[in-house]
């Protein structure tokens, strides 16, 4: 089972990529399908058909859907919308009013995680490719896990116990709506599922994620920024495909200032990169639309040899490891890159800006954008651990978590209180 996730700035191809890599996995053999979570569909564009909330097939062994996401909120929030709909009418909310703002933020990325999770736990497919909204919607999707514990435990911060308990002391002193126990369980599934979808997107044995880039400084600077929370999050990215570059032979005047300026940006993207592979996918000189166009770019980008579990196989693993990891360690946050093969005193650390950290190794440089959380924070060291470089950076010590902390996961906690535990 495969999970391979299309993610990038809005407009840089991720849609076409996504539908050829799946059109190259169900010619390979596999059982595939490939869904979008953008609300702005344009997957069947791709394909040159209509492709609705539906599964639709599209070719041998390949399938295709644009997740519907009022059905998957109604479907996993319903009653729980419905609880906070009646609180929020008691307080004297406008109706519509109380519909809209019992929409919790991110609950959009929610519906589309539901939807994943269950394409891959029905175990009728083999390959998911996923064609993912432009790259700040994305990290919403995929942050969602951690971010929902947080609105779960703001929301309902009493116990279920409790509330039954109290539940005909409170109607005899108040006209206010307490939620059932139907709301409680749905509560407790979503966390359930929430939990699964975490451990099914962060396994890196099954689940890729693919940055879609065009060589141009801005795109680059957010596909940056995207590839420092994926690490963040802890998903594994294996391989960035840089989309629409001009052809050599294209010169004249006005193309010589771009043909120069993408050779200089596509410099950048080595270093902003390495060591993740890098694809490379010329300017068409047609739109990549139709099942022709389509296999065209999955040669482009996975060659013209058909192997399964081999050459031109798009669902075998790029790059394996974490080229970079953020992690607490003796009182400071750590950002740890790997360098192998490398001598301390040919690194070289500075900041550019305030948000990106550069590192020098002699001739190579990588430029890193930091985390909010540690761009704030002054640089307090940096020391080789094995074949990596840790760059230290300073933290309040009482803000550090207890070792009992790092032995309970949140997950537990969370669905102890949901049980009333």
């Amino acid at each position: 089972m495969r999970i391979i996730l299309y993610t990038g700035k809005g407009g840089v191809g991720k849609t076409s990529l996504s539908a050829a890599t799946a059109l190259r996995c169900a010619e390979l053999g596999y059982r595939t399908i490939v869904v979008s979570t953008d609300p702005a569909h344009s997957l069947g564009d791709s394909f040159d058909t209509r492709i609705g909330s539906e599964l639709k097939l599209l070719a041998p062994n390949l399938w295709g859907q644009e997740i519907d996401l009022l059905h998957q909120m109604d479907k996993y929030w319903g009653r729980v919308q419905s609880y906070l709909n009646v609180i929020f009418a008691w307080r004297g909310m406008d109706a519509l009013v109380a519909e809209e703002t019992s929409v919790l933020p991110g609950m959009e990325e929610l519906a589309s995680l539901m939807q994943i999770t269950h394409l891959a736990e029905c175990g009728e497919y083999d390959v998911i490719v996923i064609d993912a909204a432009p790259t700040g919607s994305t990290l919403q999707l995929l942050s969602f896990p951690e971010m929902a514990r947080w609105y779960i435990e703001k929301i309902f911060p009493f116990q279920r116990k409790t509330i039954q308990i109290a539940r005909p002391v409170m109607k005899a002193f108040s006209d206010m709506p307490l939620p059932g126990d139907d709301v409680f369980e749905s509560i407790e599934d979503l966390v359930v599922v929430l939990e699964r979808t975490s451990k099914l997107l962060g396994d890196s044995a099954v689940s890729s994620m693919r940055l879609v880039l065009n060589p141009e400084k801005m795109v680059i600077k957010e596909a940056q920024r995207a590839y420092t929370y994926l690490n963040l999050y802890g998903y594994a990215v294996d391989a960035v495909i840089c989309n629409r570059i001009f052809p050599t032979e294209l010169t004249g005047g006005y193309f010589d200032q771009w043909t120069a300026a993408q050779q200089e940006n596509l410099r950048f993207v080595e270093e902003a990169f390495q060591p993740l592979p890098i694809f490379r996918v010329p300017m068409f000189g047609q739109e990549v639309m139709g099942v022709e166009m389509l296999r065209l770019t999955a040669s482009t980008v996975f060659g013209d040899v058909l192997e399964r579990g081999g050459a031109g196989d798009p669902t075998q693993t790029f790059y394996s490891g974490r080229p970079q990891q953020v992690f607490q360690q003796d009182g400071h946050y750590v950002l740890s890159l790997a360098l192998p093969m490398v001598e301390k005193e040919e690194v070289k650390l500075h900041r550019s800006v305030v948000d990106e950290l550069i590192v020098h190794i002699g001739n190579w440089k990588r430029n890193i954008s930091l985390p909010i959380g540690l761009a704030r924070l002054e640089i307090a060291g940096a020391k080789y651990e094995g074949d990596r470089l840790n760059i230290l950076f300073a933290l309040d010590e009482e803000t550090a978590p207890t070792p009992q902390e790092l032995q309970t996961t949140r997950w537990d906690t969370l669905k102890a209180r949901l049980r009333g535990a």
